[in-house]
C-alpha cells in the first residue's frame, strides 16, 4: 500500500511525496506555505488521481518522460520523477491510481 510523507522543507515549506508500496517515490508536490495546504494538496491527489484527463503527460528537452497531476481548476498538484521511456512513464501513472485513494499519511513534521 502506497503512502503519503509530508515534511518540511528548510525554508519552511510543506511538501508531500506519494511512495508506491515498494518506497519508490511516484508524485511530489510543490511547496505550500501551511502544513493544512499541504494537507488539502494530498486530498485532492486522491480525488483526481483516477482521472485520466488531470494526466499530463510530458517529455522534458533532454529527452526523460515524466507526468504532472492537475486539479480540476488546471493547477498542478504533483509531478513525477523523470523516466527514461514513455511506457515507464504511463506505469508510473498506473501506480499513482492504485497507490493514492488507499494511501495512508506518514507526517513527519510533528
Amino acid at each position: 500500500m502506497g503512502k503519503f510523507v509530508i515534511n518540511q522543507r528548510t525554508n519552511g515549506e510543506f511538501q508531500f511525496n506519494l511512495k508506491a508500496g515498494n518506497g519508490q517515490t511516484i508524485l511530489s508536490s510543490e511547496g505550500y506555505s501551511s502544513k493544512s495546504a499541504c494537507s488539502n494538496g494530498v486530498e485532492s491527489v486522491k480525488t483526481n488521481s483516477q482521472d485520466d484527463s488531470r494526466y499530463e503527460k510530458k517529455e522534458s528537452t533532454n529527452g526523460k518522460y515524466y507526468f504532472s497531476l492537475k486539479a480540476g481548476n488546471g493547477q498542478t498538484i504533483g509531478s513525477s520523477e523523470m523516466y527514461e521511456s514513455a511506457s515507464g512513464r504511463d506505469n508510473g501513472i498506473e501506480s499513482v491510481k492504485t497507490n493514492a485513494p488507499d494511501a495512508t499519511i506518514d507526517d513527519q513534521t510533528a
